[in-house]
């Protein structure tokens, strides 16, 4: 009995370790009328995520909510760490994938995720409820005078014949640190070597690279930047349609979509799970909405399958090639190899 203390007891100490250990960027706790306290660790900004949040528990007030908002890549290494939530909330859906894959996602179950199609889930274990493209936002004054791009390959023809406008004024993920960019760059690079081109003309004039997108479109919205390359497409459309965004334009590209299916799961460390299902269904029923209504990020009909040139990106094992150690490694050199022209 001592000894299934001291491992209980360690066990505590881990996850307690890992939770402290968590870079968090929000947090926010929305008590409920009940004893149940659900933690929620997502990438998504507070600020895009609180009306839903809101509107959960006007239909379920005696569920409280503790949200988290973390990087794709940390939250990855917390659930991988032992951290106790019970809801985990991602836009990199291949870090959520090998965090399912290796047995750290609970099965489940239920009328909202058996009305997924089948493109939407993997398993019962992962479960998307939107899909967001990839998307470039220029700076309208940046580009004054110039044709603006229809595809990447008008991109690049517009930057290379214009490297006085553009130099240090491109922005794009810091793949290396940060989950979503990996997850857009190397679904881009794996149909189209567009990307590889347009990576070493944004080399050449000295990138700026960043974690998020909310700070890529903040830098276009003030001027810093005059394109911010690869930026959630639900975000850019937040702040392009508010007033704030009157000096921005998404460029909607006509050679091909990447979009991501933001997912959610359930941890191996749930520890309300019935709370948590019930947390689930009501994003999953938010997903299966058939009009976009007044939450930013778009549903699952957004973006139907039949309607894109590509995507969305699958759920399934080949989401895994890329995080091969080898296999990451070599694309991380591939890259740095295109961006190294303007890094230090």
């Amino acid at each position: 009995m001592r000894v299934t203390h001291i491992a209980l007891g360690l066990a505590l100490w881990c996850a307690a370790t890992v939770a402290a250990a968590l870079e968090v960027e929000e947090q926010r706790s929305y008590p409920g009328d009940g004893s149940v306290m659900l933690r929620v660790l997502s990438t998504a900004d507070l600020d895009v995520f609180e009306p839903f949040l809101l509107r959960f528990q006007e239909k379920h007030p005696e569920i409280g909510v503790d949200y988290t908002v973390s990087s794709s890549a940390e939250v990855y290494r917390a659930i991988q760490g032992g951290a106790a939530f019970d809801v985990v909330i991602s836009s990199a859906m291949d870090l959520q994938f090998q965090l399912a894959n290796d047995g750290f996602a609970e099965s489940y179950a239920s009328d909202a995720t058996e009305a997924l199609p089948s493109w939407a889930k993997w398993r019962n274990l992962i479960f998307a409820f939107t899909s967001e493209p990839a998307v470039a936002v220029i700076s309208t004054e940046r580009f004054e005078g110039l044709p603006i791009p229809r595809t990447r390959q008008e991109l690049i023809s517009v930057l290379r014949a214009n490297p006085a406008r553009f130099e240090g004024a491109t922005g794009t993920y810091d793949v290396r640190s940060s989950g979503l960019g990996y997850l857009f760059a190397t679904q881009e690079a794996r149909i189209s070597d567009a990307y590889w081109r347009l990576s070493e003309v944004m080399g050449r004039l000295g990138p700026q690279l960043y974690c998020c997108s909310a700070q890529m479109i903040d830098d276009v919205s003030e001027g810093r930047l005059a394109i911010a390359y690869n930026v959630l497409g639900s975000y850019a459309a937040q702040r392009v349609e508010g007033s704030e965004g009157s000096g921005m334009q998404i460029l909607a590209f006509e050679d091909f979509d990447n979009v991501m299916l933001r997912t959610a799961l359930i941890p191996a460390t749930v520890t309300a799970k019935d709370e948590a299902g019930t947390f689930v269904d009501a994003l999953l029923e938010e997903g299966m909405r058939e009009q976009k209504g007044d939450w930013v990020l778009p549903p699952l009909a957004a973006s139907r399958e039949e309607q894109l040139s590509f995507g969305p990106i699958r759920l399934g094992p080949t989401l895994l090639v890329y995080l091969d150690p080898l296999n990451r490694r070599a694309f991380l050199e591939s890259w740095r190899n295109a961006l190294e022209q303007g890094l230090e």
